[in-house]
């Protein structure tokens, strides 16, 4: 790879074995999206976009591509709760940073760089439905499972907003890790 963030089109060839001619066609009729870099105008192919191709059209995401990161933010200013959260998500080998307010998640993820966020809607100041919209403005990389004691219509709200999946509270322990696991494996 060129660096850790884009393929060539023969980087991208090699993983669906096929010639770079055909990846040079699917950029040019829309079905991969790309870049070109000034002055050569040779394509180049982010990592995210690369593997949503992949997704989309039933290829196989090869080992190397797939995430390593285990970070997860939990964000839900109820500290019982982020805790129980993060008690289970240790245990279970995943990394876990809490924050317990959308203005703390907006400075944590920078630095942290989560793969998933669990997300409450239902917070003081910067609520769930602001750290959504966030995400999608800055289009940050990082899944998000909203976690919630809100009606269903709420939770249909979250999911028209950007969120990946939702979660009712109470929840039993293993749909949640079912969720995380799921939602990462997707990376």
């Amino acid at each position: 790879m060129t660096d850790k963030s884009t393929l060539t089109t023969g980087e991208a060839a090699k993983y669906c074995g096929v010639n770079f001619r055909t990846v040079i066609r699917w950029i040019e009729k829309g079905h991969l999206k790309a870049y070109k870099l000034p002055g050569r105008g040779d394509n180049r192919i982010r990592i995210e976009d690369f593997k949503r191709f992949l997704l989309d059209t039933g290829i196989p995401i090869p080992d190397e591509l797939k995430s390593t990161n285990k970070t997860v933010l939990v964000v839900d200013d109820d500290i019982k709760m982020a805790k129980a959260i993060q008690r289970i998500l240790i245990r279970n080998e995943f990394d876990v940073q809490l924050a317990h307010n959308g203005f703390q998640a907006g400075v944590l993820l920078g630095p942290l760089k989560p793969v998933l966020i669990t997300l409450d809607l239902k917070m003081p100041s910067l609520d769930g439905f602001s750290v959504l919209k966030y995400l999608q403005d800055n289009q940050i990389p990082t899944k998000t499972l909203v976690i919630s004691g809100l009606a269903d219509s709420e939770l249909n709200k979250a999911l028209a907003a950007g969120a990946d999946d939702v979660l009712k509270k109470p929840f039993d322990n293993e749909v949640l890790l079912e969720k995380v696991k799921n939602l990462i494996d997707d990376t």
